[in-house]
């Protein structure tokens, strides 16, 4: 039988609730500076994404005193479609500032737990009270009255502690590999540059330096470079020949007659962000070449040009998107190649005069890749393919604790699921 869980006004919890500022005029920002956060940077796992920050001068930050941040803080997107999303702040985002779509609310900590707050405001229950009061707005949006009234189940804080520790632990599992996964890719990146693009080892080894990797690979990479300037021996080959492109379907031609029996559109929009409730659904009836599944290549050719290993589970292939193999290449080598010219290809789309920019095939044709020979290639790939494997294990492992953290959410929070009974649940899990 599910326990009563009685609720209390957010603003009873906290020591004030107020909103950050902007600078007039935009003045104030820098390249260099204090930390500028924004509703963007508030993620959907409730983590705040420093990559997203902006960066202000001293005098602005002083300047802006009602927006400064301080530890423990949580921070509430108030308007658009990032309405409703939380994160508490931690001493590595300080100092700080936030703009006036974002809410500060600073809790009563000998009342609550600021993560406790985060969670229960994350709960479905609390995310459908949000919603709602929202849509009797013309815009979705919420003032601080509103963030005031969110109803917050009652726990003591012994309590409330312990539910945020259970479902922090899994959400500190997510963020710490992501920071792995951070480091892994630019490792690779780093090597992939200096082997295939810069050709270090040769450049070193022309001008008699000392080796700088171990002996086994050193003695891989030619000694000098040929009349065309890539190391000797090696061929040069267009995108399009290292790998397939496959585009996918119009999948409105595939509608979904049960849900239940049914796979996830892969639109730009799934690639950028995951699937969600919102994703459009597809019959299983699509073409087995298709589906996509995880560890699969993609590379959306339209809009903001993207390109990941997929790791959201089975889905169907929608235009716009190509699903990359290749029969004679290792795929960690034809994804650098498509991210060494990603950033071409995206200025390409952005230069056409029409609303979703877009490259083509003869674009793939021009693009110019480097293949050393076939045993080289394999012995490299004992360095190359365990960093892109290990991300992309990393990712379907968050995958799995943010599907059992959702899960758990709503029992605790709700009072159904006792803590005793969440670690019990928790146990066969690997954190």
């Amino acid at each position: 039988m599910e326990a009563k869980v009685d609720f209390i006004p957010l603003r009873n919890l906290s020591m004030r609730i107020t909103k950050g500022t902007t600078p007039t005029r935009g003045e104030g920002f820098v390249s260099r500076g204090i930390n500028y956060v924004k509703s963007e940077a508030i993620t959907p796992n409730g983590t705040i994404d420093t990559s997203k920050f902006a960066q202000i001068d001293e005098a602005t930050h002083k300047a802006l005193a009602r927006s400064q941040l301080s530890v423990g803080n949580v921070l509430f997107s108030m308007a658009g479609v990032y309405l409703g999303k939380t994160a508490v702040v931690k001493p590595e985002h300080l100092p700080a500032n936030t703009n006036q779509a974002v809410g500060i609310i600073a809790i009563d900590e000998a009342k609550a737990d600021p993560r406790f707050i985060h969670y229960s405001i994350q709960a479905p229950s609390c995310r459908s009270w949000i919603m709602n009061s929202a849509a009797q707005s013309a815009q979705p949006n919420f003032n601080l009255k509103e963030i005031g009234d969110l109803p917050i189940p009652h726990f003591e804080l012994e309590e409330q502690r312990a539910i945020a520790h259970a479902l922090g632990t899994l959400d500190d599992k997510i963020e710490l590999n992501r920071h792995r996964n951070q480091t892994l890719e630019a490792m690779a990146r780093a090597l992939f540059k200096d082997w295939f693009i810069d050709f270090g080892p040769v450049r070193a080894k022309m001008e008699g330096q000392q080796p700088y990797l171990p002996a086994d690979l050193w003695q891989l990479f030619p000694d000098r470079l040929d009349d065309e300037g890539k190391p000797e021996g090696w061929e040069m080959q267009p995108l399009d020949e290292i790998a397939d492109f496959l585009n996918g379907l119009a999948l409105q031609k595939f509608p979904a007659t049960d849900p239940d029996d049914s796979l996830p559109v892969i639109k730009i929009a799934e690639l950028r962000n995951g699937v969600s409730a919102k994703s459009d659904r597809a019959s299983r009836e699509v073409p087995t070449k298709y589906i996509v599944n995880d560890g699969d290549f993609l590379f959306s050719w339209s809009g903001s040009l993207l390109a990941k290993f997929w790791t959201e589970g089975e889905g169907a292939l929608n235009q716009h998107l190509f699903k990359v193999t290749s029969e004679h290449y290792p795929m960690w080598f034809v994804a650098h190649w498509v991210h060494h010219h990603l950033e071409e290809f995206q200025a390409i789309a952005a230069s056409k005069a029409t609303t979703m920019g877009h490259i083509q095939r003869g674009h793939l044709k021009a693009a110019v890749t480097l293949c050393p020979p076939d045993d080289v290639m394999e012995r490299l790939g004992v360095v190359m393919a365990p960093l892109v494997e290990q991300a992309i294990h990393n990712e379907l492992e968050s995958r799995h604790l943010a599907q059992l953290r959702d899960t758990l959410l709503p029992k605790l929070i709700s009072g159904e699921l006792r803590i005793a009974d969440a670690d019990k649940f928790m146990e066969s899990v690997t954190l």
